[in-house]
């Protein structure tokens, strides 16, 4: 029973880390405009992955996607592909998933084939995790430079008017949903080990002889110029080591039978 409720626990907190995965990449606020100094604007910018924004103080916003790839930074590129593979993955562990759920019997699949498909979606959601929060971090970082950078700018006199972007809500979201489906794939691969039936695990085996313990003695060597019969069935002269019947004749006759 534990078994089936770790199972179903880790397939509940992986959907969650990887819906809250899809979430944050389609959301538009990886980073907002710092107001510290400014808290009076008549413009507020925020930027996601796909496409930046800007609303207005009458509360009218403005959205423009980003038309261009090749005009990216490459770490910009790079968190994009991190979260793709993480979504990409996390929905095929959840399809692997469903089928290995042990409440859900489909056809005449064994336990073992379960066990090995939730160690599998295990897997998927704990790599799935890691590139999310891989992204999301990285982002992080990037913000943190540009921000110093900006900050160090201002203060030196170099620009009028410079723009500072902070962490959004997004990076939150995305942080959280990766932990989420970390925590979730690793359920997954502690319920694997109670699906594995006992028959399935090695066990010593004993093996014994299937007849009796025959203990050979040896003799001394008796030389002999042929072959000699045995001297306790030795009749004589007119010894046949022919088989007979039950009534003392013998099936064919021998040339001891017309002397």
């Amino acid at each position: 029973m534990s078994t089936t409720i770790c199972q179903v626990m880790g397939f509940l907190v992986s959907s969650l880390g990887v819906g809250g995965s899809i979430m944050a990449t389609a959301m538009d606020t990886w980073s907002t405009q710092d107001l510290y100094d400014n808290p009076v604007t008549a413009v507020f910018q925020y930027q996601g992955l796909w496409r930046s924004c800007v609303r207005q103080s009458s509360g009218f916003t403005e959205c423009r996607p980003y038309f261009t790839i090749l005009g990216l930074p490459a770490m910009f590129q790079a968190v994009r592909a991190l979260m793709i593979v993480g979504i990409v993955l996390g929905l095929l562990g959840l399809f692997v998933c469903i089928f290995a759920l042990k409440c859900i019997r489909i056809g005449s699949m064994e336990d073992t084939a379960k066990a090995n498909m939730t160690l599998t979606s295990g897997i998927m959601f704990i790599i799935a995790g890691l590139c999310a929060i891989t992204g999301v971090s990285v982002f992080a970082n990037m913000l943190v430079t540009n921000f110093w950078m900006s900050t160090t700018n201002m203060y030196q006199g170099m620009q009028n008017v410079q723009n500072r972007y902070t962490f959004g809500s997004a990076l939150f979201v995305g942080w959280v949903a990766g932990g989420l489906a970390l925590v979730g794939g690793i359920m997954m691969c502690l319920a694997c080990k109670g699906l594995i039936p006992e028959e399935s695990r090695y066990k010593a085996v004993s093996y014994n002889a299937s007849g009796r313990n025959i203990s050979y003695r040896t003799g001394p060597y008796k030389g002999g110029s042929g072959y000699e019969a045995d001297p306790k069935t030795r009749k004589g002269v007119g010894y046949d080591e022919a088989p007979r019947s039950e009534d003392g004749r013998r099936p064919y006759p021998s040339k001891y039978d017309y002397v």
